[in-house]
């Protein structure tokens, strides 16, 4: 059974109708924050603000208190409902992609610690290339929160295949970080420090990547975490009768 934002409503009991929206609307509040995080720590590092870093490592409590408490729920409905099939599905998806969630608040705060702990050589043109690759994947978790919002497959397809671009632009980011220690020894410290950040970003889109693999198992019931980019398209058409562009 396909399913859509609306089958949400649909049950006997309204407080079970209830129990869903509000566990589909924390998960969504706390894929805001996780987000928020993320740009609060990338502009601590365009900025090189210890203040805003600061923030983002304490934010951290929250994200992982948010992820206890939505387990805590879904281990309720799931006793108290016993839900089935589809509902079945949309809660282990809320159980996986907060998991997901939290392990995105701990990258933000590792990027965050890239700015509380700088060496002393820190060339300012060096952070550019890793910022940009964090907006990049940015934009890339905000796409699967929203595909996780309207439970649109489609979107979370586009997803997974926009990560493949990510891992394109870290790669590319980590011959950058390279070329600068070759040129200038007295880079590395600071280039190290970025190569983790760069590479704690890179974490981030696997998370959004992953996130979008839930909405599609949430979707259509299928685990599609082990398959290609062409088994996903393949069983995208078969669900919606149409073929892929």
């Amino acid at each position: 059974m396909t399913l859509h934002k609306d089958d949400l409503t649909h049950h006997i009991s309204g407080q079970f109708n209830d129990d869903l929206v509000n566990l589909h609307e924390r998960v969504l509040s706390m894929g805001r924050l996780v987000a928020d995080q993320i740009q609060d720590a990338l502009d601590a590092l365009q900025n090189m603000d210890a203040i805003l870093a600061t923030q983002v490592t304490r934010g951290d409590i929250r994200v992982n208190s948010e992820e206890v408490s939505i387990d805590e729920e879904c281990t309720r409905i799931l006793v108290r409902r016993q839900p089935a099939a589809s509902d079945l599905r949309l809660i282990f998806s809320v159980i996986k992609t907060v998991t997901d969630l939290e392990r995105v608040g701990d990258l933000a705060e590792r990027i965050a610690h890239t700015v509380l702990e700088p060496p002393v050589n820190s060339p300012g043109n060096m952070r550019s290339p890793v910022i940009n690759l964090g907006v990049l994947v940015l934009k890339l978790l905000n796409k699967a929160i929203d595909s996780f919002s309207t439970m649109d497959a489609r979107m979370a397809f586009a997803v997974v295949e926009e990560d493949l671009a990510v891992d394109q632009e870290f790669q590319a980011v980590m011959r950058q970080l390279i070329t600068y220690m070759m040129e200038d020894p007295r880079t590395i410290g600071w280039a190290m420090h970025l190569s983790w950040a760069a590479r704690a970003m890179e974490r981030i889109g696997d998370h959004a990547k992953n996130i979008a693999e839930y909405v599609i198992y949430m979707v259509y019931g299928a685990d599609v975490r082990h398959t290609n980019l062409t088994e996903q398209a393949h069983l995208l058409e078969d669900a919606e009768g149409e073929p892929q562009p």
